[in-house]
């Protein structure tokens, strides 16, 4: 639910002039993290299409139809995000959202992902673990929640590959069309946000 929370803080600092329409989730999984997106923004957002991109296709048909009840239609996409960023001809999105995949690209591929997002989406939005102290010793702790080995060991890994300070703003594509931002997510994760100039609000 904390991730749900750092979307909704990242929604707030965006400030979209109108609800979007068209929204893609890189490396979505299996579709439950915008599941419960939908359930804190409805009716804000209504009649959403929704496109949910993986390498896996692993979205059951009980989370399509709960979107369903939320007035949202469902599209599933089973590819490779980088295969998906270089692609020319592409629907467009007025947001696309990743959370907890960036820090799995070498720099290299960072760079082509975020150019296949300034391509084909008006504005986008990034939650990622933070390469920080507090986060590490927050990774070293979760097994006193009853997390397993793996995720404990997938915890650390994850805080290490991590972003701080400008980091993603470094490999952003340099265009004025776009205005960019990075944060602190309390208590433990990174916040990037990104948008063309004319689709946020711009006054107080």
């Amino acid at each position: 639910m904390r991730t749900v929370s750092a979307l909704n803080h990242a929604l707030s600092r965006v400030r979209l002039a109108a609800p979007p329409k068209n929204v893609l989730e890189l490396g979505a999984g299996d579709g439950s993290l915008l599941l419960r997106l939908a359930a804190t923004v409805r009716p804000r957002w209504p009649g959403v299409k929704l496109t949910l991109l993986d390498r896996q296709q692993i979205v059951n048909s009980e989370t399509l139809e709960r979107y369903r009840e939320h007035g949202w239609e469902v599209t599933t996409v089973c590819e490779d995000a980088l295969m998906w960023a270089r692609q020319l001809a592409h629907q467009h999105f007025d947001l696309t959202i990743a959370t907890l995949f960036l820090h799995h690209f070498k720099d290299s591929e960072l760079r082509g992902l975020l150019r296949g997002v300034v391509s084909h989406s008006r504005a986008f939005i990034a939650i990622e673990p933070r390469r920080e102290m507090l986060a590490k010793v927050g990774s070293r702790l979760i097994g006193l929640l009853g997390a397993n080995a793996v995720t404990r060991e997938d915890a650390v890994k994850s805080v290490d590959a991590g972003f701080t300070a400008q980091e993603i703003t470094a490999a952003w594509p340099s265009t004025r069309a776009w205005s960019t931002e990075e944060f602190r997510v309390l208590p433990f994760s990174h916040g990037f946000i990104a948008a063309q100039n004319d689709v946020r609000v711009t006054h107080a």
